[in-house]
């Protein structure tokens, strides 16, 4: 019989979410300068991929209206990959003259949590994307997509994978190089988690696919593993668990980087991550936020028990 342990990669690569996702949530404005010496910090831990910001009108994530500044302050990097949330054709506009290489658009599964996240439905959110995703291509930038609530919504209960399946396999079609499946408010367990990949991964490549779990009730490192037992690669996570969506009531942070990390490490999975300097960066945002963070191997440290 078979066990998760018998089909593990060699390496997995990990995109960070922390300076976005993470943030995007903190009621305390954190200035650009603090969110540079964060991401600076991720960049020397090995991080080679990360969503720096989002360009959405101040209005609604007030926390990141300074997307513009921060880009201007993060010039290029070899081997490391800035992305951006861009909702909608100005904030494509917006992304491109700050010199962004990769953008990320965003949709749920859950009807509901659609409209209350971003004030569309489904359909008007795919027809803004049907605009968006040629121009952004003609600009020689690559697309990710964001599939939201796929195991669960807060307002609607239980989402059917094959709602999910539809999404991810409409946003690929329309030019996403891969999407990321949403556990946002962290109800998914391995047995659902293996469901919902059976299902979507029947009609979309899993080398596509990519996980972006909450940890809200101790699952996400579970899911991951029962993921990349089939056959995900990729795995979103944020610094010391940062974050949490605003309009998914109950849903704490996201899967923690460290933990990911240390848990592919010591299975031998690379992920070109330095563990002592990612726990740095762990404090890095710990102390430009003034709050303790919640990632279990932020709070408890790299090293083992010993005698």
């Amino acid at each position: 019989m078979g066990t998760l342990f018998d089909h593990l990669p060699d390496s997995i690569s990990i995109y960070e979410v922390g300076p976005r996702d993470g943030l995007q949530n903190e009621a305390a404005t954190v200035g650009t300068v603090r969110k540079l010496r964060l991401v600076e910090a991720l960049i020397e831990a090995g991080l080679t991929r990360i969503e720096i910001t989002s360009f959405v009108s101040p209005l609604w994530i007030p926390q990141l209206a300074d997307a513009s500044n921060l880009a201007a302050l993060l010039p290029p990097r070899a081997g490391v990959t800035f992305s951006a949330l861009c909702p909608n054709l100005k904030g494509l506009e917006r992304a491109h003259d700050a010199g962004i290489p990769e953008i990320a658009i965003f949709l749920s599964a859950s009807e509901t949590h659609n409209r209350r996240n971003i004030n569309k439905s489904i359909e008007q959110a795919l027809e803004v994307f049907r605009e968006l995703l040629p121009v952004a291509l003609g600009y020689g930038m690559r697309v990710r997509g964001y599939v939201s609530t796929v195991w669960g919504c807060p307002y609607e209960g239980p989402v059917d994978p094959r709602r999910s399946l539809v999404l991810a396999r409409t946003l690929i079609e329309l030019g996403c190089y891969e999407i990321s499946l949403g556990d946002t408010i962290g109800v998914g367990t391995p047995l659902q988690t293996k469901e919902v990949l059976d299902v979507i991964t029947s009609e979309v490549p899993v080398e596509k696919l990519a996980l972006h779990m909450h940890d809200t009730r101790g699952q996400a490192l579970a899911n991951v593993l029962t993921g990349i037992s089939m056959g995900i690669r990729t795995i979103d996570a944020a610094i010391a668990g940062l974050g949490g969506c605003p309009y998914a009531p109950g849903a704490s942070g996201n899967l923690a980087t460290e933990d990911v990390a240390y848990m592919l490490h010591h299975m031998g999975i690379s992920t070109g991550i330095d563990l002592e300097r990612l726990w740095e960066a762990g404090r890095v945002a710990e102390a430009i936020l003034r709050r303790e963070l919640p990632g279990r191997v932020h709070r408890a440290g790299l090293r083992s028990l010993k005698g």
